[in-house]
């Protein structure tokens, strides 16, 4: 038999798709390219000595214009023209050192010193997350500023800073995720050659620097794609309006320019990883998804520079798919994020049933988060009114990301007050001995690992006022949509005071609350580096036990809430059984957490039912054995003390700020109180350090 495969493929052409902007080549010249099929001539307006040159373009098949020229230093600026008088800057553009609005300017990314050529990354069992906004983690707002704080960082424990969107935005103020330039690294906060410094900095201390980055949409002020070519579609629709088009007539160029911008940023800025915003808003019926193809190309990249680079989603789907190799009919990313964990653990600590925190708020809820991953596993959903999510089985728990603070999570409340300035102390905490015990890759919010009290609400700082006033109006909206009432306390994002207030206190004096947590979150993170049950993420079992529940019998209740046989099991058992309505003239009483209401809401464990303490295993039978009180009431212990184990550490131990001496016996469990304990080594003594 003749395999002539070169004569089977010869019908077929196919479209040669280049990188888009001003890249310099071999010589020493610059080639602009740019996709702008909707145009039917295209000139380049170059500013050089002094004057403004037009340059008519090439035109290439597929909609593609071209120009290479000599003698062009970084910084020139320039932008196309579109027809005769349309003007706009490159949707490539590597710099927009004037704002959106203004000329594109040239960057040569390849002209930066870098000191790392031995960094090979950080693995992935060994990430330990720090999310920052790079315009409120310091008074400066720089990506210079950020490096002299990146040895307080790991001396910490983190060993990644997840950086939120750095795409250039409209003006000075905003979270990043309305960027319009998706290449342009923002002026702001420095522009593209002090994040080099900033990564390269990183890899010095030994931290990886993630980036979060945006596919799903573009801002709303300074975007020009749709004049350039048909880079949107009304096929499918986002919170943010149409879809980006990645799968219908002329998608090609537009994917390529995805993942060209993926590539970009670990090939050109070193960068260890990707964090893919909110990937559900991201539509692809194609054969084969966007996601996978942006994972092949970033990995060919990290293979060529030897160095470990993780592409992360952000997904509420629950679906692991995401995760799962090609072979497996997954996409083959490196994580994703799971809510279900941050949503189990702050509506258990506040009592918050409003949205979708109706879903949760029982102790199962969060055995089950700690025991499976997902909660919600292909269950029905209450608040969703539809069954959710997908099976994690015996997938790898490196491969999820969890946390008890976000960006979203604090600046998607009302006032973005963090959980220091309503929650009690102990419940601080707990949540902080709940993430870190947990066997997933944990992700800390700025600020968080010291109680930090300033808010992180929304900002944003536009041009145009039916815009200003349409966010605004947006806001409320978005809120109300989502069943939180919380429409009329939001401050106004384009204050600059509201930007001002998000502004890290970065402070925590000896002997203060801050201090002793800080030294908490520090000691957990060590402990994961060193105890042999912490650094096994494969065997975690999780349950709810109440102690002296039924006269004197230990109550246990396992983790349920999954599909089983057609019908489902557990829902009913899950459900808060105690409604309190929350209404407008309950608000004020609920933001106190020592409230007789807000400890009633806090908890759906009625008191007839006695505190409820989550009993974890980690590593095995030889492993570690958590206790941990889920209630603002002291309680017995939920079982014996673990045969051949003592007391490793306490989140109420004395050095944390909490009232347990550790010298003597622990025969109760405090309020909000998480003991853990293991088996110590021949000297007597489990170190942490």
């Amino acid at each position: 038999m003749n395999h002539n495969h070169a004569s089977v493929d010869a019908p077929f052409h196919e479209p040669l798709h280049l990188p888009q902007g001003a890249i310099r080549q071999a010589g020493g010249s610059v080639e602009w390219r740019v996709w702008a099929p909707k145009a039917e001539q295209v000139g380049l307006v170059w500013e050089r000595e002094g004057r403004r040159d037009m340059r008519p373009m090439n035109a290439e098949p597929h909609g593609y214009f071209s120009l290479r020229e000599s003698g062009v230093a970084e910084g020139a600026r320039y932008m196309y023209r579109l027809g005769e008088t349309c003007d706009l800057p490159d949707p490539a553009s590597r710099w927009q050192p004037d704002g959106v609005h203004e000329a594109s300017a040239v960057f040569f990314p390849e002209d930066y010193p870098w000191s790392d050529a031995g960094w090979t990354g950080v693995p992935r069992d060994e990430l330990v997350v720090y999310e920052l906004h790079v315009g409120t983690f310091t008074p400066e707002g720089t990506f210079d500023a950020v490096v002299p704080r990146l040895g307080q960082l790991k001396e910490l424990g983190v060993t990644a800073g997840e950086i939120m969107p750095v795409g250039q935005f409209p003006g000075r103020r905003n979270w990043g995720y309305d960027g319009v330039y998706p290449y342009a690294v923002q002026n702001s906060y420095g522009g593209p050659r002090a994040l080099q410094r900033l990564v390269d900095a990183a890899h010095h201390e030994g931290m990886a620097v993630l980036l979060d980055v945006v596919y799903n949409h573009f801002g709303p002020e300074g975007c020009y794609l749709a004049q350039f070519g048909p880079y949107f579609t009304d096929r499918y629709h986002t919170p943010w309006g149409d879809a980006v088009n990645f799968d219908g007539p002329e998608s090609d160029p537009v994917r390529r320019f995805a993942v060209e911008n993926a590539r970009m940023w670990v090939r050109d800025f070193h960068v260890d990883g990707l964090r893919l915003d909110a990937v559900h808003a991201i539509y692809d019926f194609g054969a084969r998804h966007i996601l996978a193809e942006l994972q092949d190309g970033v990995q060919e990249i990290a293979r060529r520079q030897g160095r470990t680079v993780h592409v992360i989603a952000e997904t509420n789907q629950n679906d692991v798919r995401l995760i799962d190799p090609p072979e497996r009919n997954g996409y083959g990313l490196d994580g994703m994020w799971s809510d279900d964990f941050h949503h189990s653990v702050r509506a258990l600590l506040t009592g918050n049933r409003e949205g979708y925190y109706r879903d949760y708020g029982r102790p199962e809820h969060l055995a089950k988060a700690l025991d499976r991953v997902f909660v919600y596993d292909g269950c029905y959903s209450p608040f969703r009114r539809r069954r959710h999510g997908s099976p994690v089985r015996d997938r790898d728990r490196t491969k999820f990301v969890v946390c008890v603070h976000n960006h979203d999570q604090v600046g998607n409340r009302a006032l973005g007050d963090r959980s220091a300035t309503y929650l009690p102390e102990g419940a601080q905490r707990l949540a902080c001995g709940l993430l870190l015990l947990s066997p997933c890759v944990p992700l800390l919010f700025m600020g968080e690992e010291y109680g930090e009290r300033r808010p992180f609400p929304f900002f944003c700082s536009f041009i145009d006022e039916d815009l200003i006033e349409a966010v605004r109006r947006g806001r409320r909206e978005e809120f109300a949509a989502m069943e939180f009432e919380w429409g009329e306390q939001i401050p106004d994002p384009q204050d600059p005071a509201t930007f001002d207030s998000a502004k890290l206190a970065w402070q925590w004096p000896e002997g203060t609350f801050h201090a002793k947590l800080r030294r908490l979150y520090a000691d957990l993170l060590a402990a994961r580096r060193r105890w042999p049950g912490l650094m096994d993420r494969t065997r975690t079992t999780a349950r709810v036990v109440r102690p002296g529940a039924d006269a004197g019998h230990d109550e246990v209740q396992e983790p349920t809430c999954s599909g089983h046989g057609g019908r489902l099991v557990g829902v009913h058992a899950l459900a808060c059984e105690e409604t309190i309505p929350v209404t407008r003239t309950l608000k004020r009483e609920l933001q106190h957490a020592h409230s007789p209401l807000q400890r009633q809401v806090r908890s759906c464990t009625s008191h007839d039912e006695g505190p409820a303490v989550l009993v974890v295993e980690r590593g095995g039978e030889r492993g570690l054995v958590a206790w941990a009180n889920l209630s603002d009431r002291g309680t017995s212990p939920p079982t014996a003390v673990p045969g051949g184990r003592t007391c490793l550490l306490s989140t109420e131990a004395a050095a944390y700020g909490g009232a347990r001496d550790l010298r003597r016996p622990v025969d109760a469990v405090l309020p909000f109180e998480l003991v853990v304990w293991g088996e110590t080594d021949a000297t007597g003594k489990e170190s942490i350090k």
